[in-house]
C-alpha cells in the first residue's frame, strides 16, 4: 500500500513538470489557459463556490502543472483563472472530468461573461 502510495506521488510529480517548470521553461507542448469570469450580480458567492470546488480534483489530474485561482482585488464580480496545462491534450481530458461538467452545466446561470484564451511560453 504504501509503495503504491509513493508511486502515485512520484507520477504526480512527473506529471506536473517538477524539473522544468521550476527553473522558468514549461515543457514543450504546455499550454497555459487564462480565463476571466465575470459573475453576474447577485452570484459572486456562488460563482467562487464553484471555481473554489474546482481547484483541488483539478490540481490533482495528470497533466496539470498549475490551476490557480484569483479575484480582482477592487472588483468582487470579477476571477481569474490561472491554468497550466502539459498539453492540450490534458486539457481537453480535463473538460470530461465529473468536476468540470459540473461547473459547465451551472455556469451560464452563474455568469456575465467568460473569456478565455490559450498561451504558448516563448521565452
Amino acid at each position: 500500500m504504501a509503495k503504491r502510495k509513493a508511486r502515485r506521488a512520484a507520477r504526480r510529480r512527473s506529471a506536473r513538470g517538477a524539473g522544468p517548470a521550476r527553473k522558468g521553461r514549461l515543457p514543450k507542448d504546455a499550454v497555459t489557459l487564462i480565463v476571466i469570469l465575470r459573475a453576474k450580480e447577485g452570484q459572486e458567492t456562488l460563482v467562487e463556490a464553484e471555481v473554489r470546488a474546482l481547484v483541488g480534483p483539478t490540481r490533482r489530474e495528470e497533466g496539470c502543472l498549475q490551476y490557480e485561482l484569483y479575484r480582482l482585488a477592487d472588483q468582487p464580480s470579477a476571477f481569474l483563472l490561472h491554468e497550466v496545462w502539459a498539453s492540450r491534450e490534458h486539457h481537453t481530458k480535463h473538460t470530461k472530468t465529473p468536476h468540470f461538467l459540473r461547473w459547465d452545466a451551472r455556469k451560464d446561470a452563474l455568469l456575465a461573461s467568460r473569456e478565455a484564451a490559450f498561451w504558448k511560453q516563448i521565452a
